[in-house]
């Protein structure tokens, strides 16, 4: 019986969120990033705001990789996604990710539990403008799994993000 009670509580522990509303601080600089819909986690009434400092703050990962976007191979640096999804406590299944142009595409949340996708805010070790796509740019590893090199993840793949709604 107490083996049992045990192995609940695990599981119970392991399911829980990383982080709660106390633990995500409000942002001090401009906001980047802003995350909506099924969380379980907020800072304020739009659900998640991050700035640039919040976001570096992630558990984060370099990937090296070619894409139709750049004529060589280029290194993306920036937070994991399934970090960020950790963080506000996603419950959905799917990411309406929305650019400052109001472009906008859904990414399953198995993408981001899959695959160490990242939202890159870094390219070749400096920030990203605007103008060269950023402030954030979803990345997959497109050299480390060459299944993702198609116009599929390539569509997934948005520049110039400004939100998320998990859905």
């Amino acid at each position: 019986m107490l083996k049992r009670l045990l192995i609940v509580c695990l599981a119970l522990l392991g399911t829980a969120s990383l982080a709660t509303a106390a633990d995500i601080p409000t942002p001090k600089g401009p906001v980047i990033l802003t995350v909506s819909g099924k969380i379980s986690n907020s800072n304020g009434p739009a659900g998640v705001t991050l700035d640039a400092a919040m976001l570096e703050a992630l558990p984060s990962r370099v990937t090296v990789a070619t894409t139709p976007w750049y004529p060589q191979k280029t290194r993306f640096e920036g937070p994991l996604g399934a970090a960020l999804l950790d963080l506000v406590g996603a419950t959905g299944t799917v990411l309406r990710v929305t650019a400052l142009n109001d472009y906008a595409v859904e990414i399953p949340v198995a993408d981001l539990r899959k695959w160490p996708v990242i939202l890159a805010t870094k390219i070749d070790g400096k920030p990203i403008s605007v103008r060269e796509k950023g402030p954030l740019f979803v990345i997959y590893p497109f050299d480390e799994e060459p299944s993702l090199y198609n116009e599929l993840y390539f569509g997934r793949s948005a520049w110039q993000l400004k939100s998320i709604e998990v859905r």
